[in-house]
């Protein structure tokens, strides 16, 4: 989403430099100023639309990767819990810091670069929390995939051993006994 973001703001000098003859006019008309600042109230609020329906893509991800830990495996209570912590940050976040988040760069969608100031700093401190909520999440989620590797590979039962090196053989075909 971080790069999606990046690029939908990178595609408004794309468009300004690169545009379609109507639309130059169009730009023309409006002044270079004015049109940038319309592009990117646009390049915002795409962004702030996708963001909150990936927050809410990445909750119905959770309940059902948390469902299928809890209901259609043998793992332990550290990876529930781990799934759980990952679920909930995501509609803490999805619930307190998105909102205030989407608010607070609405109301400085329109405004000149020059004031509110004291705005500008709340937003990239708002702005700086997601990105360590976010971080927080790929860690926990770097931590239950390690954990869910290496409890794999542990569990695996000698007899189950032996039938990986039984198919190493010739043409992948089983070995007979």
């Amino acid at each position: 989403m971080a790069w999606v973001a990046t690029e939908n703001f990178r595609s408004v000098d794309r468009l300004l430099d690169h545009s379609h003859p109507a639309a130059s006019l169009e730009f023309r008309s409006l002044g270079p100023q004015a049109s940038r600042l319309l592009l990117r109230y646009a390049a915002s609020e795409q962004n702030r639309y996708f963001f909150e329906n990936w927050e809410v893509a990445q909750i119905i991800l959770g309940i059902l990767f948390f469902l299928f830990l809890l209901f259609g495996t043998h793992e332990d209570k550290f990876s529930l819990i781990m799934a759980l912590v990952l679920l909930i940050i995501t509609v803490g976040q999805r619930l307190a810091v998105t909102p205030e988040l989407v608010a607070l760069g609405r109301s400085l969608d329109f405004l000149p670069p020059d004031t509110a100031a004291a705005e500008r700093t709340k937003f990239m401190l708002l702005h700086r929390g997601y990105e360590a909520i976010e971080a927080v999440k790929w860690v926990v989620v770097l931590i239950l995939a390690g954990r869910l590797f290496i409890t794999r590979r542990r569990k695996a039962s000698p007899s189950e051993l032996k039938q990986l090196d039984m198919i190493k053989k010739t043409n992948y075909r089983p070995a007979d006994h």
